[in-house]
């Protein structure tokens, strides 16, 4: 049996090619459909990083953050630039400090006889020596220094007149007082007593004054009282002065007068001003009353020369007022010679600050250089006190 072959042609073939590509692209189109579907919105994670110009790290959204200003509106305008100082040529930049120490000295010059103060002077009749070595005056006039006194009254029952005598004075006193000036008040009759401690208040002072109405003895023990006294002022340092109401009579003490004389002699930096009580009733009894009255009397003159003597061996003055009228003067005039004082102030030539103790000494000359004499209206030499501190300690340097 014969075998039939089909002969397929060339154009059939290529029919079949392209179903067959036919039949595969629509087994691949579901496929291709389901890959290019949309995918479900994942969550955002929020952004971790730190903003650059604050506000909330997590993500809420576009948020616009405002620039910030290099300058604020209301910032001041520069300062000026410092103008630039050239140096000469070939001088370096260098540094100046300069500390030139003074000392001021507070000087008095007294006559020694009755401690009146010299007026008048001029810088030219000082020389200043600081360890020996004199110092060129710079500064100098005339001022008036605060006082440290003990008013030492005699408060005993002798006489009424005698109390109000004392009690005038004292007030006197007081109301030439300064603020500056230290006072204590001390009372006595056959014993010593503190009225009142040194103090500035003149109030105080007041009030210790009229305290004083009863006494308690007769008795007026003067030396023992003075000499108390000038013991208390040994222990402060500086001029002190002792201003003594009182009668003059001593009828108790146990000392003499020759040892209170001894001690008011060798007491330095201590001038006493002696003021006597019953000056009028004594001006009213003069000459009356017999011997008896001739025996008060000589009691009286002793009495004065007494009180003259404790002020002239300390430089100091008497004083016997009978009148109230007089004591305002008498204190005045007895200010203007303790207080006056000359001031001088000099750069020391040894500026060293190293705390060392500087010796001083203080001299009046003449304009030639020579000594300065004082003369009275008798043309007589007057001999005169130099008063002024023994020297001072330089400061210390604090490094």
């Amino acid at each position: 049996m014969s075998t039939m072959r089909q002969t397929v042609s060339a154009p059939f073939r290529i029919s079949l090619a392209i179903l067959f590509l036919s039949l595969l692209a629509l087994a691949a189109a579901p496929r291709g459909r389901a890959q290019n579907a949309p995918q479900p919105p994942q969550p955002q994670q929020p952004d971790q990083t730190a903003p650059d110009a604050g506000g909330p790290g997590a993500d809420s959204g576009v948020i616009a953050l405002p620039r910030k200003k290099d300058k604020p509106d209301d910032a001041p305008p520069p300062a000026p630039a410092a103008p630039k100082i050239k140096n000469p040529e070939g001088m370096p930049s260098v540094s100046l400090r300069i500390e030139v120490p003074e000392v001021n000295v507070d000087v008095g010059v007294l006559i020694e006889k009755n401690g009146q103060f010299v007026p008048n002077l001029k810088p030219g009749n000082f020389r200043v020596y600081e360890d020996g070595v004199e110092q060129k005056i710079s500064g100098f006039k005339r001022v008036e220094a605060p006082i440290t006194a003990l008013l030492l009254c005699e408060f005993a029952a002798t006489s009424y007149y005698s109390i109000n005598d004392m009690r005038n004075a004292a007030f006197a006193f007081a109301q030439q007082l300064r603020p500056q000036d230290y006072v204590a008040m001390m009372t006595f009759d056959m014993r010593t007593q503190i009225v009142s401690d040194f103090t500035q208040d003149k109030r105080q002072l007041y009030e210790s004054i009229n305290s004083l109405r009863i006494p308690a003895f007769r008795e007026t023990n003067l030396f023992d009282a003075l000499y108390e006294g000038l013991d208390r002022l040994d222990r402060i340092e500086g001029h002190k002065y002792i201003f003594l109401i009182a009668s003059g009579r001593d009828t108790f003490s146990k000392l003499t007068l020759d040892k209170i004389l001894k001690k008011v002699k060798a007491t330095h930096d201590v001038t006493i001003f002696t003021f006597s009580t019953g000056g009028a009733v004594r001006a009213m009894t003069e000459g009356r009353g017999g011997f008896r009255g001739q025996m008060r009397e000589m009691d009286n003159l002793q009495a004065d020369n007494e009180m003259k003597t404790f002020a002239s061996l300390t430089g100091g003055r008497w004083y016997s007022p009978r009148f109230v009228g007089e004591l305002p003067d008498d204190f005045r005039e007895i200010n203007e010679s303790i207080r006056s004082k000359y001031l001088l102030t000099y750069h020391p030539t040894n500026a060293k600050q190293d705390g060392t103790y500087r010796k001083l000494r203080v001299e009046l000359v003449d304009p030639e250089g020579q000594p300065l004499r004082i003369q009275d209206e008798k043309q007589k030499p007057l001999k005169y006190d130099v008063i002024a501190r023994d020297g001072y300690k330089a400061k210390q340097e604090v490094e």
